[in-house]
């Protein structure tokens, strides 16, 4: 059973100011839940959908068509963003929905590889087809190229000591599930950090799955594509989970609703030079203290909101 907890549910279906004739894209669609509220909405609007996960996509069908029929599920890499909805006539939206959070069940599922709390083989893949997964990252990536993930997604700074261990263990034998991974991770961190600052995997498993599934480059360059398409009183959200996910939507965000500079005493922008877009949220909103309390994956969750205001 594929059921995942939408994090900021109302809040960020909200921050999209659905109009009931408009088309909608939610680029994560998980569990379905943010795509229902959106569905719920329409009446003679449209919403596209993407997914790589067959179980996600499947659950997410089910609950969908109890609503109405006014969605269409696209099985593909939300990269594709832009190509996949010019295939479909689609070249501007109304908003668009980006949750950056791993599904849960995808978490939960020990068969899939992503957690540190069940063994399983080393895999991490988002889409189950593609041929990289954690077990070829751990087992083939060079000292060097380990250490770069390491600091790079998940700013580990134990990354030489966890990379020559995994390193010194696959020279004996490969390593094969995620319990053999923790055990060298565990060995490589002093005792005295491995007490605090939660499980001493986390940043680790956070790197690698970063890299197996390409997440950041994937992310800006779909953004761009989002950004590019939105019309006019149109809306991108966006929920990141994590800093450097986070930096690219903040850095994108102010790059788009910046104001051109100007000479100090100009008191009105000439017409023209105003900014593409404007922000909705000057800073971005967090969990409320009540989902906080209910769904722990909401803690560092960051909902970002703009809105095209030309052309």
């Amino acid at each position: 059973m594929f059921e995942h907890k939408s994090v900021m549910l109302h809040e960020a279906v909200a921050a999209l100011n659905v109009k009931e004739d408009g088309i909608y894209c939610d680029a994560t669609l998980g569990g379905g839940g943010h795509s229902a509220q959106i569905l719920a909405q329409l009446t003679t609007g449209h919403l596209y959908c993407f997914d790589q996960d067959d179980h996600a996509i499947a659950a997410a069908r089910e609950r969908l068509e109890k609503i109405n029929d006014h969605f269409t599920i696209i099985h593909a890499n939300f990269k594709n963003l832009k190509a996949e909805l010019n295939a479909r006539g689609v070249d501007h939206i109304d908003g668009i929905l980006f949750d950056l959070g791993v599904s849960s069940p995808q978490f939960d599922d020990a068969e899939r590889g992503f957690s540190y709390n069940h063994d399983a083989r080393l895999d991490m893949r988002m889409n189950q087809a593609q041929a990289l997964s954690a077990y070829e990252v751990v087992n083939t990536y060079s000292y060097n190229d380990l250490v770069r993930i390491l600091y790079k997604y998940a700013d580990e700074k134990f990354a030489k000591q966890i990379a020559r261990g995994i390193e010194k263990q696959r020279a004996v034998k490969p390593i094969e599930t995620t319990f053999e991974l923790v055990d060298v991770i565990k060995r490589a961190i002093p005792a005295k950090y491995r007490r605090t600052g939660g499980h001493p995997a986390k940043r680790t498993f956070q790197a690698i799955r970063v890299e197996v599934n390409d997440e950041l480059n994937v992310f800006e360059q779909a953004l761009n594509d989002a950004i590019d398409m939105t019309n006019v009183h149109g809306r991108v959200a966006v929920i990141t989970f994590q800093s450097l996910e986070d930096k690219i939507c903040k850095y994108k965000f102010n790059e788009v609703t910046k104001m051109p500079d100007l000479p100090k005493n100009i008191a009105v922008i000439p017409e023209g030079l105003e900014p593409a877009f404007k922000k909705i949220t000057r800073k971005p909103i967090l969990a409320s203290q009540d989902e906080l309390a209910e769904n722990h994956r909401s803690h560092s969750a960051k909902l970002r909101v703009i809105e095209r205001v030309k052309q």
